[in-house]
């Protein structure tokens, strides 16, 4: 994998507002918010996508996120929040590197914006789907 922003960010050389890091983990402000206390959570385990990353690794990001999310909650006030992960281009992902976004929201609007489109998935394309992917998982 290509060296990314947040490698530099895993080794001290480049700054960022620290909120959280572990041995698996680091934590920090997003210096481009989409609100108050924006924050990136990320494995240091340099991977471009969930899919990539290693167990171990994805393990320390789970037991992470909870309590992350847990300390932006208390520390914004924010009644609600978003969690988002993108995984490639065609996804929206910047930073080839693995990262999740907490993004606190607030009465009046202040957070990620969606546009949601729901299909509807037909019972047999649905089973044949399911099949396929439950076999994928070996």
């Amino acid at each position: 994998m290509s060296e990314t922003i947040f490698s530099k960010i895993i080794r001290g050389e480049v700054p960022c507002h620290r909120v959280y890091e572990d041995a698996q983990v680091l934590a920090f402000l997003d210096l481009f918010p989409l609100s108050v206390g924006h924050t990136l959570v990320i494995p240091k385990e340099a991977k471009a996508t969930m899919a990539e990353l290693s167990d171990e690794s994805a393990a320390g990001l789970g037991r992470a996120l909870p309590r992350v999310c847990r300390a932006v909650m208390q520390a914004t006030g924010a009644g609600a929040y978003n969690l988002l992960q993108n995984n490639g281009s065609l996804a929206h992902q910047a930073v080839m590197h693995v990262h999740v976004h907490i993004i606190p929201r607030y009465e009046g609007g202040e957070g990620l914006g969606l546009v949601w489109r729901p299909g509807k998935l037909e019972s047999a394309q649905g089973a044949l789907l399911a099949a396929k992917i439950a076999s994928a998982l070996g």
